[in-house]
């Protein structure tokens, strides 16, 4: 039997971040944890690249076209949807959620989701440094973990 694990440790990885600019308030806050969990575990200031995107819905596109590159080992998908009166809310936070997973999927990189959906923007700041700590961080261990793990596993080339 083999047991395979990942080492969030970040020496010599590359790091892509795609925040949404809607409700940047939080986001900023993600943004902040996340290149603080990534300095925290070895990632060096010039290996990570953030993009800015209008919102949540257009993040896929953009962590797309970055895992595409080769340039980096993960990427990290940032925002917050806060529920409203109407069925927008569903529709962002579903397809956000559906195109980051679609990116990880067909690329084979890491591509981490983290973009909160609230029913408040206090729930929404509980998770962007609060009281349930901070989901940026919590994300930039899971990208190091992530691509750490792929890396230990066998390539299906090596399993025949």
């Amino acid at each position: 039997m083999s047991t395979f694990e990942g080492d969030p440790d970040g020496t010599d990885r590359r790091i892509g971040i795609v925040a949404a600019r809607f409700n940047e308030a939080v986001t900023k806050k993600l943004v902040e944890g996340a290149l603080a969990g990534l300095s925290a575990r070895g990632v060096g200031d010039d290996d990570v690249d953030v993009a800015w995107v209008p919102g949540a819905f257009e993040i896929p596109q953009v962590a797309r076209r970055l895992a595409s590159t080769g340039m980096y080992d993960g990427v990290i998908c940032l925002g917050a949807v806060v529920r409203g009166e109407t069925a927008h809310f569903e529709l962002v936070a579903n397809e956000a959620a559906r195109g980051i997973a679609d990116v990880a999927r067909d690329t084979g990189i890491p591509v981490i989701f983290e973009v909160l959906a609230v029913e408040t923007m206090a729930q929404a700041e509980d998770r962007a440094g609060g009281r349930h700590g901070n989901k940026g961080w919590e994300a930039a261990d899971a990208v190091l973990t992530l691509a750490s793990l792929l890396d230990a596993l066998p390539t299906p080339q090596e399993a025949g």
